[in-house]
């Protein structure tokens, strides 16, 4: 009972005031590799996912409503351009949840540039540096990397092995080399430039 007056509470909260700032809605988008479910609230995109990837729509409800609304326009147009080989000169407005630790590898990943790789080595390396910390684990940033909620605009598909091998994508290893491959890196490339 007391479980169904609370769900009552939330309803009615958002017919008094009109909306809840917390409230999702979702939208598509079809690109080469697959369908994309695009989740925004009314001012900032907070998820990308291809259909069917690991962690596919962490944070959704159900309750969800499928709306266009200007930030998905914005992101549509940057996934045409990025889609197109290009690099885009501009970012959709983003809201990433997620842990402190979550929160700082995905910063570093926003700094990554097109057409470039990172190990996941490095940003632990960087992560340790900043927090004073003789060594971060390599393997703690992977497990940030694959809950990243926002696919290829926040570019996790750039994070490579050691040894600049491809490594694990939560929408799989394919779509990680074909992204890749979109920027110009072939799997060769990013081997020779993983080996020091």
């Amino acid at each position: 009972m007391v479980l169904k007056g609370l769900f009552l509470k939330k309803r009615l909260q958002r017919i008094l005031f009109g909306k809840v700032m917390n409230m999702l809605y979702l939208n598509y988008y079809f690109s080469p590799l697959g369908r994309i479910t695009l989740a925004a609230n009314e001012e900032v995109l907070t998820g990308l996912w291809f259909e069917g990837q690991k962690y596919f729509g962490a944070g959704l409800t159900g309750e969800e409503q499928e709306r266009l609304l200007p930030v998905f326009e914005h992101t549509r147009h940057w996934l045409d351009i990025y889609f197109q080989g290009k690099e885009t000169e501009f970012m959709p407005p983003l809201s990433l949840a997620g842990t402190d630790f979550q929160q700082k590898v995905w910063k570093i990943l926003l700094t990554v540039p097109y057409g470039k790789t990172i190990t996941y080595g490095t940003i632990a390396e960087q992560l340790a540096a900043e927090n004073g910390l003789e060594r971060m684990s390599a393997q703690a940033v992977g497990g940030a990397v694959g809950h990243n909620p926002i696919s290829v605009i926040v570019p996790c598909h750039r994070v490579v092995g050691g040894q600049g091998q491809l490594t694990g994508y939560a929408g799989g290893i394919e779509k990680k080399e074909r992204l890749l491959a979109l920027e110009g890196i072939s799997p060769i490339s990013i081997h020779r430039a993983g080996r020091k």
